[in-house]
């Protein structure tokens, strides 16, 4: 019997007339770890997609052989009741729903028609030891963090009986431990003969966990590695064609005087009015200079930056914030946009874009006032500076007018750039602005990034990614518990003095 438990040859997938997928070719062995790798866009996804019946038979050509039987898969149910689950990058639980609920939706466990509660609780206990997860079947979804989701989707795929599990992006969200622990339980299935497929930008990751890798480059398959052939820089040169030597753009800084300053800064959750999420932070930035702020999950990062834009998160905030030496009021988005702030969000997908609009709606949807007379925007100015961003952030579409939910993440969030330099910021706070993006993105982000410091900006990074922090930034904040801990130059600094910062009870500064 042959080792090759799915073979997909020559599948080809159009959009509109713009071919996302042109004879690509993979094979997976059973019981294996096999990566897929490509640029943002390459049409990893849309394989997948089409692989678990998301996009259906008869919208793409070529074949699908899954266990030696050529398969049409209409639905997601027909690949389900064949063993094949996807897990996609972003997680389909029901917030309000119980864990148990969540894991047995569209397969409830019933007898003559009425759910069999008992069961359905004792089922979902056992899948959760399954993934590893020691929390009651009975709690609700919102009231788990990223990672305990993430198993309550692979405890949700094994309720299926899966054979060959893909998971898209599965570490994107989550913290090294939690990405850790998650790798781990791939292993684990390994050894119990289970198939995985794995989507992931994270090349350390795919180096760590991957029996094969397979790339794919402007919707062709290039080529597939052997685990001993697999090779980050070679993983590299298949995805963006080249080689590619600096990760991060060469950086001469140009630093000019503090413009920007917040000081004795308090901020308390916006629900639990106690709890204080932000603890006396004094922060600073100069003109052209590039700070980073580094910290584990949950550290504050982003209720800082939040906060400080608008007021957007938090309740009674307190301090003062102060640009070109004198004091300002940010009580509202508004108010911060107008005073030359900008903050991209972590979420692009929930709070930097409107998926349902087009390129051009997105990028000015932050600067409506350059392109309106007495309340009336005027078109064509719309579509010039629509189309400017769009050459000047390179986005990879054919018009303005293209749906941004089609977009690939990279493209995304060049979009989600240029709708905040539209707005002409002088600080841009730019929270994890690489997350979900491949490294050749990576590097054209970075690339606007240290061109908007070069022309003078003040430039926060926030991010998960001390190889970004240490890359990009000229001086870092590490933070834990909603304080600061450390106010480091980038020089002479490692990985490991930074996580000892941030995980530091005390401020070290």
């Amino acid at each position: 019997m042959s080792d090759i438990i799915l073979e997909m040859k020559n599948i080809t997938k159009d959009f509109s007339g713009v071919k996302a997928l042109d004879n690509v070719n993979l094979k997976v062995k059973k019981g294996e770890v096999h990566a897929l790798c490509g640029e943002n866009g390459a049409g990893k996804s849309t394989l997948m997609k089409i692989l678990s019946g998301v996009y259906p038979f008869g919208e793409y050509s070529g074949d699908i052989i899954y266990n030696g039987e050529v398969c049409q898969f209409k639905s997601i149910s027909d690949s389900e009741r064949k063993g094949i689950v996807i897990i996609h990058q972003e997680l389909a639980l029901i917030p309000y729903l119980s864990v148990k609920e969540n894991i047995f939706l569209g397969n409830e466990q019933s007898k003559k028609g009425i759910i069999d509660w008992d069961l359905t609780e004792k089922k979902a206990s056992n899948l959760l030891k399954t993934v590893g997860l020691t929390i009651s079947p009975n709690v609700l979804v919102t009231q788990l963090g990223v990672g305990q989701q993430q198993l309550v989707e692979i405890a949700k795929a094994f309720s299926k009986n899966v054979q060959l599990l893909i998971l898209d992006e599965p570490t994107a969200a989550l913290n090294e431990d939690d990405s850790e622990n998650l790798l781990e339980l791939i292993k684990e299935f390994k050894k119990q003969g289970i198939t995985s497929i794995i989507i992931s930008h994270k090349l350390n990751e795919i180096t760590d966990i991957a029996d094969n890798v397979t790339i794919i480059r402007d919707g062709k398959s290039i080529e597939t590695l052997s685990n001993e052939q697999i090779d980050e820089n070679r993983i590299i040169k298949g995805m963006v064609g080249r080689d590619l030597t600096n990760r991060y753009p060469d950086r001469e800084p140009k630093i000019g005087k503090k413009i920007f300053e917040v000081k004795n800064w308090n901020v308390y959750h916006p629900l639990d009015t106690k709890r204080k999420v932000n603890d006396n932070l004094n922060f600073h930035i100069k003109a052209g200079e590039i700070v980073g702020i580094a910290g584990l999950m949950g550290a504050g990062r982003t209720e800082f930056a939040m906060s400080v834009f608008g007021k957007s998160y938090g309740s009674n905030i307190s301090g003062q914030i102060i640009k070109n030496d004198k004091e300002i009021k940010l009580n509202n988005v508004s108010e911060a946009i107008k005073n030359r702030i900008a903050y991209l969000s972590e979420d692009r997908k929930n709070y930097g874009l409107n998926l349902l609009q087009d390129i051009k709606e997105n990028v000015t949807m932050a600067s409506l006032s350059k392109i309106s007379s007495k309340g009336v925007i005027d078109k064509e100015k719309e579509i010039t500076e629509a189309e400017k961003y769009r050459d000047n952030m390179r986005i990879k579409t054919k018009d303005i007018y293209q749906n941004v939910g089609n977009l690939s993440g990279g493209n995304q969030q060049k979009v989600v750039l240029g709708k905040w330099l539209m707005s002409e910021p002088d600080i841009l706070f730019l929270d994890e602005p690489t997350r979900g993006i491949d490294v050749g993105a990576k590097f054209e982000i970075y690339s606007i990034i240290e061109q908007m410091a070069r022309a003078g900006k003040a430039i926060c990074i926030i991010s998960s990614e001390l190889p970004e922090i240490l890359g990009m930034c000229d001086r870092i904040y590490t933070m834990n518990e909603g304080r600061f801990t450390g106010d480091v130059p980038k020089e002479g600094v490692t990985q490991e003095d930074l996580m000892k910062l941030m995980t530091a009870e005390e401020a070290m500064i």
